[in-house]
């Protein structure tokens, strides 16, 4: 004999029970159908029964609401006047329940129970009408005579010695083929309706197929099978095609909710598998659950339980004192509260226990009204309550067989941010469990099923502020190289957030970059950096990387926002590496606190890996002596073409226009832009240095400086003969010009310098720039050089930085 039973997602409509039908027809054999109330209705039952109590007559509407539903049902299905008649019987019987509650103002549990029944109760029938229809060895039973229990209304204890003998004895004398019974419901031994909890005919059907010691137990809803994650929270969650009962108890106790908890006991006592199907996709092979069951992860599942609240006694008056932990929890048990979770500090100063939220209040009250005395002499603080919690479970029996799984688990949420406020595991070592912010639960889930399932595939989302020239460049090459970051290098990156002086556009799916100009002028949402990262802090995406493509001050003031939420930053943005050092200090000292990257390798070359080659050189243990360094591109550009067969002004001019020089060339050509990059190749040296404490030497003339913009090219025309006389004065030296940056000892300096014409620094070519590091080991210097100007270059090396945020996570 099979057992089957469908929830209420598979018999919410005439169509959907149709489809049970059919399924059940598939089957030969003598069977079990165990049904759920159609979807919604319990949930409406306790609505109409609370609108009673509290004296508001609309419950009236709601019960004819209902009973439309049904008979509308009914008559979808087939014409019956005996369940039609049934389906008015029991409206009339919920209806005078309800006037009763409405008149007395109070709903008791054993009430409830009785108007909850109302579900299972008409919908088994409605479905027994159906199956007449094409099965003549067909019988409805009500679970009430087969189920009994003790009074505890809401929740009742199976009594499985009698509940069994009515089993045997009525199956026993069946000739039946097809069985209806409803799930959820039961009685006690003075004939009064209970239920099994929310979720029972899960358990209605395993207390029969363990009964009737079945051949298996079919659970039909609307997933097929267990899965390794909730598919709400995760999309690539994978089927678990088998796994054993203590599994599949702990998953489903951690909030698993394909199959109810205690359904698992009864089958289990007696080897019965169990198979969850689809309802919808009966072709699925589903999830078999089962004694054994092979497995090739380590980790069976994850799961979370939300809405948790977390209770802690604590006080010095507990350490070394025997009873405090019987008088805690029995204080709980009377008042009929689950212990979720449970630790203990093991200096027996605190005992932290989780139960649901909706317990909290009352388990405060009963724990402080159970250690008044103590708390009034000081011995034990109150109890101290925290909501907003969720429980996060990583269960598999081979943990217990495989070090290192709680390693991995709290290294993954650790980089995510997520802090984790409680731990426990059992001694059976199949689950560890974690409480975390519920605001956390998304991130976390994926963070950790990215570490135990994928493919080995890192999910990267970033949040692109500034589409200008390099941005551009740098969304193009995310866009040609995603297919080789993924093979190559296990990386799925996608563009989630982006943001130009004027708008803002977010899609957690990712922002097609074919279309992000158009969907950039089509936002409704006004650009706001402080907004930007409320809503990147508020998507709390895993691996999330800001990516500031900007010159704004004002972005800076964002970053520690998202440091302190370990969101990586990748910085194209000098403001924030060149401001004052307390600032660079503070955003450097919360990436390390915080298990962020803070990188800005474009800061001073481009593309080139210069801060990474100083970085590398110093973490291995050498010593940064002396840097000489050509920084800026725009001034290698203007020098490498100055001569005799052209002004100063037209080499300046051709700059511009080649896209070298910032709009306004005057940046440029007064050299602050060196000063801040030498400042921040010398604090990642080490040294504490200022922005003013770089010695910067003017080679403008002050009238070219003081110009407007419009006139500032007649300016420097006028001043031909100074930038000559420069020219003309190096060459009778045989050396040339070049702006040098200097950093030696604590000293840094930015000016024109004269060089050899054999030095490393004539021999580069239009816009290239190059550092050379002096070291304890390069005595002859270690030079990086390459073109340190362009959209395209720079773009590369802020991918280059991304790529490296992403390897670090």
């Amino acid at each position: 004999m099979k057992v089957l039973k469908f929830g209420g997602s598979s018999v919410a409509n005439a169509s959907r029970i149709e489809k049970v039908a059919e399924i059940v027809n598939q089957n030969d054999g003598k069977l079990v159908v165990v049904l759920s109330a159609m979807q919604g209705v319990t949930d409406k039952l306790i609505e109409i029964a609370k609108l009673a109590e509290q004296g508001d007559h609309s419950f009236k509407q709601k019960i004819s609401e209902l009973e439309e539903r049904h008979k509308e049902t009914l008559r979808q299905i087939i014409e019956d006047d005996e369940t039609f008649h049934y389906i008015e019987e029991k409206i009339f019987e919920l209806m005078s329940l309800c006037q009763g509650i409405y008149l007395l103002r109070e709903l008791t549990p054993k009430t409830l129970d009785r108007i909850l029944s109302f579900g299972e109760l008409v919908l088994s029938r409605i479905f027994f009408a159906r199956m007449k229809k094409t099965e003549n060895s067909v019988t409805w039973k009500d679970a009430r005579e087969l189920i009994f229990t003790d009074s505890s209304f809401g929740s009742a204890v199976v009594d499985f010695q009698i509940t069994n003998e009515k089993i045997r004895e009525f199956f026993g004398k069946s000739e039946a083929k097809i069985f209806v019974i409803p799930g959820f419901i039961a009685s006690d031994l003075n004939g009064a309706t209970t239920t099994l909890g929310r979720g029972g005919s899960d358990y209605t059907a395993a207390i029969i197929a363990a009964g009737v010691e079945a051949s298996i137990l079919e659970i039909w809803t609307d997933v097929s099978g267990m899965m390794t994650a909730d598919p709400k929270l995760v999309r690539n969650a994978r089927r678990i095609p088998r796994i054993n009962y203590a599994e599949a108890m702990e998953l489903s106790h951690f909030g698993a909710k394909v199959i109810y908890p205690p359904t698992i006991q009864p089958v289990m006592a007696k080897g019965i598998p169990v198979l969850i199907k689809n309802t919808f996709a009966p072709e699925d092979t589903g999830t078999l659950i089962e004694a054994e069951a092979e497995q090739d992860n380590i980790i069976r599942g994850i799961s979370s339980i939300d809405k948790i609240a977390i209770l802690n006694l604590e006080g010095s008056g507990m350490v070394g004192v025997p009873g405090f932990s019987k008088r805690f929890f029995a204080a709980l048990a009377d008042a009929k509260i689950n212990v979720i979770l449970i630790t203990q500090s093991s200096s027996e100063h605190s005992i932290c226990v989780a139960v649901e939220e909706r317990s909290a209040e009352l388990a405060k009250q009963v724990v402080d009204r159970e250690f008044a005395n103590e708390i009034s002499l000081g011995k034990l603080e109150p109890l101290k309550v925290e909501k907003d919690f969720s429980i996060l479970a990583l269960v598999g029996d081979r943990m217990r067989s495989h070090t290192g799984i709680s390693g991995k688990m709290f290294s993954a949420l650790g980089i995510q941010g997520v802090n984790v406020h409680a731990i426990a595991q059992g001694s059976s070592e199949r689950n560890i469990s974690a409480v975390i912010s519920s605001k956390d639960v998304k991130k976390a889930v994926n963070a950790l099923h990215e570490e135990f399932f994928s493919d080995g595939k890192k999910q990267i989302n970033l949040y692109v502020a500034g589409v200008g020239n390099v941005g551009s460049k740098f969304l193009e090459q995310i866009q040609s190289q995603r297919a080789f970051l993924s093979e190559a290098l296990r990386l799925n990156i996608r563009v989630v957030g982006l943001a130009n002086s004027r708008q803002m556009v977010f899609n957690e799916d990712g922002i097609d970059l074919k279309e992000f100009s158009e969907q950039l002028r089509s936002s409704k949402i006004k650009s706001d950096p402080k907004r930007f990262a409320e809503v990147i802090i508020e998507n709390n995406l895993r691996n999330s990387i800001f990516v500031d493509i900007t010159a704004e001050p004002s972005l800076v003031e964002i970053y520690p926002m998202l440091l302190e939420k370990s969101i990586s930053i990748v910085a194209c943005n000098k403001a924030a590496a060149s401001a004052d050092y307390a600032t660079y200090k503070r955003l450097k000292d919360f990436a390390s606190e915080y298990n962020a990257s803070f990188l800005f390798e474009t800061n001073v070359g481009a593309g080139l890996p210069i801060i990474s080659t100083l970085n590398d050189l110093l973490r291995s243990g050498d010593e940064i002596r002396r840097i000489e360094a050509i920084l800026s591109g725009t001034l290698q550009f203007v020098f490498n073409n100055y001569n005799k067969k052209e002004s100063f002004a037209s080499v300046v001019h051709r700059a511009q226009e080649l896209g070298y020089t910032e709009p306004d060339p005057r940046f440029d050509l007064s050299g602050i832009d060196v000063a801040k990059k030498i400042l921040i190749l010398a604090r990642e040296a080490g040294r504490c240095l200022e922005l003013d404490e770089v010695e910067r030497e003017d080679f403008l003339p002050e009238s070219c400086l003081k110009a407007e913009l419009e006139d500032f090219y007649t300016e420097l025309e006028r001043n031909e003969p100074y930038f000559r006389a420069l020219l003309e004065g190096a060459e009778k030296k045989g050396k040339l010009i070049r702006y040098v940056a200097n950093l030696e000892g604590e000293k840094a300096r930015v000016g024109l310098a004269e060089i050899d014409r054999n030095h490393e620094f004539a021999f580069l070519s239009g816009k290239d720039n190059a550092v050379l590091f002096y070291t304890k080991r390069y005595s002859e210097p270690l030079v990086v050089k390459g073109a340190g100007a362009g959209a395209e270059v720079t773009a590369a090396g802020i991918f280059a930085d991304v790529i490296r945020a992403a390897k670090y996570r």
